[in-house]
């Protein structure tokens, strides 16, 4: 008889390349690993995994179990989560964002989760685009919320919003009463985000199409830092334009008259294509719900959401 453990030993060990990887993974002992693996092995008389090799690496015969096996983890994760009430499903929801989300409304999705789904343990990251994409392409995150990146087949986007940037720099360092065009632009000190941010790369790849490149820069990945450079005087750098408007407001930054505008950046909630989830679907819908980069440090939560086992 096949038992899930079986198959959850013969789809972690092929997914994560180790017995060993598949154990620390399934909470459990590489020997029990091997033991699920045999008993299914010894079940059909056939080899699933071949040893000659120095990692785990299916046979033919294991490709077609491991393709079993993740259609049938799949359909059980399905009828669990349908049929379990919400309130008690209880597990870790690794939830990855960038930093403009962790300043605005990241707060306000974290109380709609614990709202709707009271024993989620949820874990928040905050990190760069790329390294978000790559930690969930790791599994480990099993959501992202980062600006458009490439295409990828592995992993699944919903839209989610769009930010307006905006050149901004100090009081007194640019002109207030002229537009700037772009090439007088990049002979200035340009602070921008590093090359692992999809704004950052979405950014260059704009000044590219008009084929400049920026002279004298600073990159950083750090969204606050750059915003206190500029407050500083160190450069000018493109920012959420609603969101720094209390900072316009104070008088401790200046908006930038440039022409061309800078084009608006997609934000996508991401999950792997092979995580068919409903609790993760449910979550995609509590973000695009209360999705707002418009203002920082959001806190009240809103009403309605998606109804319980959707």
């Amino acid at each position: 008889m096949i038992t899930f453990k079986q198959l959850e030993a013969v789809y972690w060990v092929a997914k994560l390349g180790g017995f060993t990887q598949a154990a620390q993974k399934l909470h459990t002992t590489q020997s029990a690993i091997s033991k699920r693996v045999q008993e299914l092995e010894g079940a059909f008389e056939t080899p699933l995994f071949d040893r000659t090799q120095r990692t785990a690496r299916l046979t033919e015969k294991g490709e077609e179990m491991f393709a079993i096996a993740s259609r049938f983890l799949a359909e059980r994760d399905e009828v669990v989560q349908r049929f379990q009430r919400p309130e008690i499903i209880k597990r870790r929801l690794r939830i990855g964002v960038t930093e403009l989300t962790a300043m605005t409304w990241l707060p306000r999705l974290v109380g709609n989760i614990n709202t709707h789904y009271p024993m989620l343990v949820i874990e928040p990251d905050v990190d760069a685009s790329v390294s978000l994409r790559d930690k969930l392409l790791a599994d480990q995150l099993d959501l992202a919320i980062v600006p458009a990146l490439a295409d990828d087949e592995r992993i699944v986007a919903k839209p989610l919003a769009r930010v307006q940037n905006a050149w901004m720099c100090k009081p007194g360092v640019l002109r207030r009463d002229r537009t700037y065009r772009v090439h007088e632009l990049v002979s200035h000190r340009l602070l921008t985000q590093g090359e692992r941010s999809g704004t950052g790369l979405a950014y260059e790849r704009w000044f590219k199409s008009f084929g400049f490149s920026p002279a004298k820069t600073i990159a950083s990945n750090n969204l606050v830092a750059i915003i206190g450079m500029t407050v500083s005087g160190l450069g000018i750098s493109h920012l959420p334009h609603e969101c720094m408007e209390p900072l316009v407001a104070a008088g401790l930054l200046d908006v930038v008259d440039v022409t061309p505008s800078l084009p608006e950046i997609q934000y996508n909630a991401i999950y792997r294509n092979e995580q068919r989830s409903t609790l993760i679907s449910s979550i995609v819908m509590l973000a695009q719900e209360c999705c707002d980069f418009t203002r920082a440090f959001q806190t009240e939560e809103i009403s309605g959401g998606p109804e319980n086992g959707t």
